[in-house]
């Protein structure tokens, strides 16, 4: 498809482990790319990738009327805000607490509150309504409760399965790297599959239980729906019945429409 000049959405997810960008043009995500977050690596360097993947698109920066990011790496959001300035020739809008984001944050802290949970929140109350809990599988595994008015008011944080394997593998001498997959059977008959076990299905009792706990915390918990993003969000729903709809560019669409209640960006005037 032909996009026109300054006419598409460049938005970009920093998260701890990966980089996720989204091209959004009529009316939908053209395309979507992932690389490896490295943190110390440099707004040029970055600069290289991000025009590859545009490259491999048959685009250039030419495309791009409008940048907006999410970042919970500090680093990585002055890289990239840096690399949209001379590249692109644009003020990024970099989503925080004080953005208008179309929910309220009822929390103790909001500037606390990561700008990746921020986003998912403000997606499903737009997409989906509230009450509903959105669960993030990524570095962390994160639970996120958005009220039937619209309301954040908090969520869980836990450790990520792939951080509690690779924890338990570099701690435990005879222990090994097993696929992320249920095993035949919650009794281990070997060390592979009691692994598994563990892992896998004790991550899902404890997405399971925090879901019936959160829902009995809320007000109105019996009619909250439960939205997962993240890659093993569709594996893990597979296996249970409490996640009821997968959402992939849940933190894409976040940012788009967090970016259309704000003023568009103003052009960077480079010196």
């Amino acid at each position: 498809m032909h996009i026109p000049e300054r006419s598409a959405l460049l938005a970009i997810d920093i998260g701890n482990t990966n980089i996720t960008l989204g091209l959004w043009y009529s009316g939908d995500w053209r395309h979507n790319w992932r690389a490896r977050t490295v943190h110390d690596k440099m707004p040029d360097e970055y600069a290289v990738l991000v025009r590859s993947f545009l490259r491999d698109a048959g685009l250039d920066y030419s495309v791009i009327g409008d940048v907006v990011m999410a970042s919970v790496v500090p680093p990585l959001t002055h890289a990239f805000a840096e690399l949209t300035r001379k590249n692109i020739g644009l003020e990024p809008l970099i989503v925080n607490a004080r953005s208008k984001l179309g929910i309220q944050l009822e929390v103790d802290n909001p500037e606390q509150v990561g700008a990746d949970r921020i986003v998912n929140a403000a997606a499903v109350h737009q997409l989906y309504g509230g009450p509903a809990i959105v669960i993030d599988f990524g570095t962390a595994t994160t639970f996120d409760v958005i009220s039937r008015q619209g309301n954040y008011i908090g969520g869980s944080i836990a450790p990520g399965i792939g951080i509690a394997h690779d924890a338990l593998v570099r701690r435990a001498a005879q222990l090994y790297k097993v696929e992320l997959s249920p095993p035949p059977s919650p009794i281990g008959r070997n060390t592979t599959h009691a692994l598994q076990s563990g892992l896998f299905l004790g991550y899902l009792c404890m997405v399971e239980g925090m879901v019936a706990r959160l829902k009995a915390a809320m007000p109105e918990g019996d009619c909250a729906k439960v939205i997962a993003t993240g890659g093993l969000a569709s594996l893990f729903q597979q296996h249970t019945n409490v996640i009821e709809i997968i959402a992939p560019t849940l933190t894409l669409d976040g940012l788009r429409l967090i970016h259309a209640l704000n003023a568009p960006p103003q052009p960077f005037a480079q010196a």
